[in-house]
């Protein structure tokens, strides 16, 4: 039987004996069966880097990772991929930073990860790559002589030629994509974009979904993440009763919740949410001390002078809206920069009257579907979405907005706070039907049935056959590993 192995940037080795992480990690349960592999970076920053990887097991799956020095963080992490690929890929040129040396640090480090992986696969291990940090990786294991079957996932969105082009060595990252066997990107419009990108800019056939490039085949294709829908409904259900969401509840004095969750970036459109909330309580007076509106935005890579700058901005404008709007006995605008664990937030959704999710672009956005799946369909909250966040194509009947316009988000918060149970009801309804369908483990089975190229039809019980452990197939004592204490 195949083995799985699935490479990302950053590996979540669970801390203790039956820790499950968040992230990648939960939309990926469904794989994370005994016998599969996660393989990438540790997150440590080391004086050197990894002779081999280190190796940790948890109910039954091997967690293999390597530290990486300094200097490679900072040409490949900070450098290249969030200050050059993030920006471009979210439509923000005007930020995106290029410098030839994080570029070559960019694909030293994808060219060490590769050999390193290279070492250790088995002949019929079916390969999983995720995301932008990692889009020379199959290129370099295809050069250590690998000839597996290697998919990869673009979690952010992907941009039309135009943009693309804009970036030094855009064709050579292009044509890395083209060493892998699949291509998913969350919608329809960004696996367009690619195909587009490899024919105008590099001459490629495109037939369908398939794109042939100097005479390799890649199956370009739309697969949308979900979450796991079931248990975070139940969560939520319990979570109500927590004392977080008991106290939450209680500070709003019988006050309507809005309630926007998000990674502090830029590309979330946070000002323009501010904003937006401002115009609402200036445009429509009647939700003055009526609603309190609550974002939580964690801080994250705050070694990139955008993100410091976008977090000096929003602190500026949530002392401004408090300042304009509030009354001795309610503060319009609650702003937390510290996260908030997947229960709690679960609890929060389930009591919220208006979910805000606004980036200015976005692959899929999981917080949408999670703020649906946590709703009472008896007396549900109502969705306002981006129209460019990935989930918009399939979440037609939340309430769309362009998130560049703060007056519109504005005047979908007013239509959510003033709409009627029936239409509430029947837009939850439609919402909840497709969050439920397109879960996390249709995402995986729909992948790896592609990647192996049987039908995708045959969905869940493909991931069955393809992840059942043969006994002694993969010995956790095989040099060059190394153990390393969890």
């Amino acid at each position: 039987m195949a083995r799985l192995v699935i490479v990302s940037n950053r590996v979540p080795v669970p801390k203790t004996r039956g820790a499950q992480a968040g992230g990648l990690a939960v939309a990926l349960k469904e794989v994370l069966r005994p016998g599969a592999m996660w393989f990438g970076w540790s997150g440590r920053i080391s004086p050197e880097t990894s002779e081999a990887p280190y190796l940790v097991e948890s109910r039954g799956v091997t967690y293999a990772t390597l530290d990486l020095t300094k200097r490679d963080y900072e040409n490949f992490y900070v450098g290249f991929a969030n200050g050059a690929l993030w920006p471009l890929f979210h439509f923000q040129p005007a930020l995106m930073k290029f410098r030839r040396e994080e570029y070559a640090g960019y694909l030293d480090v994808n060219r060490m990860l590769a050999q390193q992986l290279a070492k250790i696969l088995l002949p019929d291990d079916v390969i999983w790559v995720h995301d932008y940090h990692l889009i020379p990786f199959a290129r370099f294991l295809r050069e250590a002589g690998v000839r597996n079957r290697i998919g990869f996932f673009l979690h952010i969105p992907f941009v039309p030629p135009a943009m693309m082009e804009t970036l030094p060595r855009a064709r050579d990252l292009l044509a890395d994509l083209g060493h892998y066997d699949v291509a998913g990107f969350q919608t329809e419009g960004h696996a367009r974009d690619f195909r587009d990108c490899m024919a105008r800019l590099l001459g490629a056939t495109v037939a369908g979904d398939t794109v042939t490039h100097q005479g390799r085949t890649t199956q370009a294709v739309a697969n949308p993440i979900g979450i796991d829908a079931v248990p975070f409904e139940r969560e939520a259900i319990r979570a109500v009763q927590s004392a977080e969401t008991v106290r939450l509840a209680a500070s709003l004095q019988g006050r309507a919740l809005a309630i926007g969750v998000d990674r502090l970036d830029y590309s979330k459109g946070l000002p323009n949410r501010f904003e937006g909330y401002a115009r609402l309580l200036k445009r429509f007076p009647e939700h003055l001390e009526k609603v309190s509106f609550l974002q939580i935005a964690a801080r994250s890579r705050e070694d990139v002078t955008a993100y410091r700058d976008l977090g000096r901005e929003l602190d500026r404008l949530a002392g401004d809206v408090n300042g304009r709007f509030s009354e001795f006995d309610w503060t319009p605008l609650r702003y937390l920069t510290r996260a908030a664990p997947r229960r709690q937030l679960a609890g929060f959704f389930r009591i919220a009257r208006v979910g805000v999710v606004t980036p200015l672009h976005d692959g899929m956005n999981l917080v949408a579907k999670e703020f649906v799946a946590a709703q009472n369909p008896i007396d549900p909250g109502v969705l306002i979405l981006s129209r460019f966040a990935g989930a918009a194509d399939e979440m037609t009947e939340a309430l769309l907005v362009n998130p560049f316009d703060p007056d519109e988000i504005a005047e979908a918060m007013h239509e959510a706070l003033a709409m009627k149970l029936d239409e509430r009801k029947r837009r939850h309804a439609a919402l909840r039907a497709n969050v439920f369908t397109t879960t996390a483990s249709a995402y995986a089975s729909r992948f790896l049935a592609l990647l192996s190229g049987k039908p995708v039809a045959n969905g869940p019980s493909f991931i069955d056959d393809m992840l059942r452990r043969v006994a002694g197939k993969w010995p956790l004592d095989r040099t060059p590993l190394r153990r390393r204490a969890s």
